[in-house]
């Protein structure tokens, strides 16, 4: 299962691409990164007071026949949820908070990555489960 990033975010990427590229271009050819303006086609990217700065993950139990994967993005803004292990099974994540609330909740097939988004800071208590049975728990902070 693979998503896509909205559009909003996609554009925001390739803007900041663009204004990476053209500085580049600017630094060892004048002339030509003016043919590249990236700032006149995307606007100035302004500081997000409710940015995510890490995501960490720290398990208490660890499988031996399934191989899990629980690990943020390398911008540490999103986390990615993946499972592997028997063919037809489905794994399903259950986050809580620290005072036992179900928050965020995903469901996949082996084989299978999802994109967990809009994390808010905070402690959480994480558990993978497949066919009833418990594969992985253990602790996600988002600071």
């Amino acid at each position: 299962m693979r998503k896509t990033l909205p559009l909003k975010k996609t554009i925001l990427r390739l803007c900041t691409g663009l204004t990476a590229l053209s500085l580049v271009l600017a630094a060892e050819c004048p002339l030509q990164a003016s043919a590249l303006n990236a700032s006149a086609i995307c606007p100035p990217v302004a500081a997000d007071t409710n940015t995510i700065h890490s995501i960490l993950v720290n398990k208490s139990l660890n499988s031996r026949r399934y191989k899990i994967g629980l690990y943020p993005d390398a911008r540490q803004q999103v986390l990615f949820f993946s499972a592997a292990g028997k063919d037809k099974k489905i794994y399903q994540l259950y986050m809580f908070d620290m005072d036992g609330k179900l928050v965020n909740q995903a469901s996949i097939r082996n084989r299978e990555t999802t994109v967990l988004t809009n994390l808010s800071e905070g402690n959480y208590l994480f558990e993978i489960f497949s066919d009833d049975e418990r594969i992985e728990n253990g602790k996600l902070t988002v600071r």
